[in-house]
């Protein structure tokens, strides 16, 4: 009797330890599934930073452009990736090249939450695109650059080093983006810009010509949503609700990010005598672009240092891309996203505490890193360039001068952001602002049928 009782101990007590294993393997995914996809919910977030951003450090007459550019990028680029771009990034493997099945996702049998994660780091690669071609692009061509750099462009960069291909095998390490996303984004928004030329008046009589922002306010709120939105797009980036992970990734992030602003504002007092207010904010991207090589794996030292540097060569990069290189990129996209990014994926090999050589790494994951960074600058060079090249061919990718003067947002919108008529009052009723065409599409259809001031009447 002794041992039947011994005997149902024991098994009651195993199958009571498989039960609790069973139930704490359930509630793990529930919780990496929570984190995932509110990281998912904050990225997205990032979008309104874009746009706060990109239309404060334009002019008001291009911020319903700007706008809409943003609102249809966040739409289409997570159905197409959708369709085809998580295929090519997580496929299975041709050589360590590119994705080959799970188009439209079929087959794929993983929980969404990483799914719907990925789709929108990818909407947010292209919209890196949008600030530095602004106020002088058409839609159409922005749209088709967009497209072919989240479901292309980025998907197989990503599955080099991501989706286990040949760049993750040789030990290229790049946690959450500066080169795969970040440095990528950049390439295709420089060659986009060189394509393009400089806005009007920017460049002229071997003069380079400051175009004021309209609202640096307004940019200053986008840069905190994109400072925000980061700790997802990083944090987000472990995949899981790891308690020691994720916190060191988001303490990190937000030193590092500290630091390019202190970096910035110090650098500028040095080099212009005054702390220049879109540079300092920039500087905030600056560091957050650079550390997101690395977060999850630097010290908080290695961080400050990461961010502080990212801060200066923000500032300096920033003056030589306009005033030597002579790309007119409005927003300094191409600084902040590209050299940052270059800067934060050499670091790993410095800073890493997995192989950085200040904590006993390799010599070799220098020429790892920088392989990395050259491959993914010729790969976007040439397909980003190919696809100008074909588009160019069939018309221009740029408005015409007079649609660029009046500005894009009549042009290509039927209206403006902002209803300053409405405001303007003599004793007679509102003062005729003498512009073609209406303020916005509620005027333009109470008009129908009669002859609006500035235009000629539709037959």
């Amino acid at each position: 009797m002794f041992k039947k009782i011994v005997f149902l101990i024991l098994i009651s007590f195993l199958v009571s330890t498989v039960g609790y294993a069973a139930e704490e393997t359930a509630t793990q995914r529930s919780l990496d599934a929570t984190w995932v996809m509110t990281a998912t919910i904050i990225v997205f977030l990032m979008h309104a930073g874009f746009v706060a951003l990109e239309i404060g450090f334009t002019r008001s007459k291009n911020a319903l452009s700007i706008l809409m550019k943003n609102v249809l990028t966040i739409s289409i680029l997570p159905i197409l990736y959708l369709f085809f771009g998580f295929a090519l990034m997580y496929g299975s493997s041709a050589f360590g090249l590119i994705g080959t099945d799970g188009f439209f996702l079929l087959g794929y049998d993983t929980d969404l939450s990483f799914f719907i994660f990925q789709a929108v780091f990818a909407a947010t690669c292209a919209s890196i695109l949008s600030g530095a071609v602004a106020e002088r692009i058409k839609l159409s061509s922005y749209l088709i650059a967009a497209i072919a750099m989240g479901i292309f462009i980025y998907p197989v960069i990503g599955h080099w080093t991501w989706g286990g291909g040949w760049l993750a095998e040789l030990g290229f390490i790049d946690f959450a983006g500066s080169s795969v996303l970040h440095l990528a984004a950049a390439i295709g928004a420089a060659i986009m810009a060189m394509a393009l030329g400089g806005r009007i008046g920017k460049y002229s009589k071997g003069k380079v010509n400051a175009i004021p922002a309209h609202n640096i306010p307004l940019g200053a709120i986008g840069v905190f949503i994109l400072w925000w939105g980061w700790f997802g797009f990083n944090g987000g980036s472990a995949l899981a609700a790891d308690p020691d992970l994720v916190p060191l990734i988001i303490t990190n992030t937000f030193m590092a990010s500290c630091a390019g602003v202190i970096a910035a504002a110090l650098y500028c007092m040095y080099r212009f005598k005054r702390i220049d207010a879109t540079l300092t904010l920039n500087g905030a991207l600056g560091g957050l672009v650079g550390i997101t090589a690395g977060a999850d794996s630097f010290t908080m030292f290695g961080s400050l240092f990461t961010g502080f540097i990212a801060g200066i060569i923000l500032v300096e990069s920033v003056q030589i891309i306009d005033q030597r290189l002579k790309i007119d990129d409005p927003v300094g996209a191409i600084a902040v996203h590209g050299v940052c990014g270059v800067w934060g994926t050499m670091a790993i090999a410095f800073f890493s505490t997995d192989v950085g050589l200040l904590h006993g790494g390799a010599l070799a994951q220098v020429w790892i890193q920088l392989l990395g960074v050259i491959i993914i600058t010729l790969w976007v060079t040439i397909t980003m360039g190919g696809l100008v090249i074909a588009m160019k061919a069939f018309g221009s990718i740029r408005v015409p001068r007079e649609v660029e003067i009046e500005g894009l947002d009549i042009a290509e919108h039927g209206g403006m952001a902002y209803n300053l008529h409405g405001d303007i009052m003599e004793p007679t009723g509102p003062v005729q602002m003498d512009i073609k065409g209406s303020f916005n599409l509620a005027d333009r259809l109470n008009s129908l049928g009669k002859t609006v001031p500035g235009e000629q009447r539709q037959t």
